[in-house]
């Protein structure tokens, strides 16, 4: 595992605490999107399908273990949690994200690695995950007033993907030409979605500032 492989990996871990953090701590989900975190719990629900099959090494286990247990905690807290759901905006929430899964699904049926059901699980969590974060960044577009751990779990998202582009092209230089077509363009768009929130997040870090999007 290469430094830019591991700091992605820390990167999405500390996202998932600061939302943790906000979601327990501070018994509050404002400003953050269930149907994003529904669509994360299908993410790693259908990309770790080989989690108690397949060993690859302790590390990688548990942070299968980490990624699938926080995503089916967070939806849980923000749909069951006496006091957390109230601070839900379902008004502001919704983006139809099951228009997201079918053509994901369908993608990952055409353009997979081997059609097998694993794989195709897996190409669909790929493409997935590269458009999980829209309902998310739509609900802060519409609140626009945007608390710091909210934004810092967004900045950190966007980070945890910029990193694994670095990681790729590392090993694209140091591993025989690596080359993972699926993942890196799916990568890419991702990190693509990212680049306006980046934008207003650094203008707002400078001028020391609370994050405000534009309408």
């Amino acid at each position: 595992m290469n430094i830019f492989r591991l700091a992605g990996d820390m990167t999405h871990l500390a996202s998932v605490l600061v939302l943790l953090l906000k979601i327990h701590t501070i018994k509050s989900c404002a400003g953050i999107s269930l149907k994003t975190q529904e669509l994360y719990a299908i993410v790693f629900a259908t990309r770790y399908l080989d989690i108690f099959t397949h060993y690859v090494s302790l590390y990688n286990t548990v942070m299968k273990l980490i990624f699938l247990g926080s995503s089916f905690t967070i939806v849980w807290y923000i749909r069951r949690h006496r006091i957390v759901r109230r601070s839900y905006d379902k008004d502001q929430d919704t983006f139809r994200h099951y228009f997201l899964v079918l053509p994901c699904l369908v993608l990952a049926f055409l353009i997979n690695e081997k059609f097998t059901f694993k794989e195709i699980m897996w190409a669909f969590s790929i493409y997935l995950e590269a458009v999980a974060i829209l309902p998310q960044l739509v609900l802060l577009q519409r609140t626009r007033n945007i608390d710091n751990l909210t934004g810092q779990y967004v900045l950190l998202l966007g980070a945890y993907r910029a990193l694994y582009i670095l990681n790729w092209i590392y090993r694209y230089f140091t591993e025989d030409h690596y080359v993972h077509l699926i993942t890196w363009i799916a990568g890419l768009i991702q990190t693509v979605l990212y680049a306006d929130f980046f934008y207003y997040y650094f203008q707002s870090w400078k001028s020391n500032e609370r994050l405000h999007l534009p309408a």
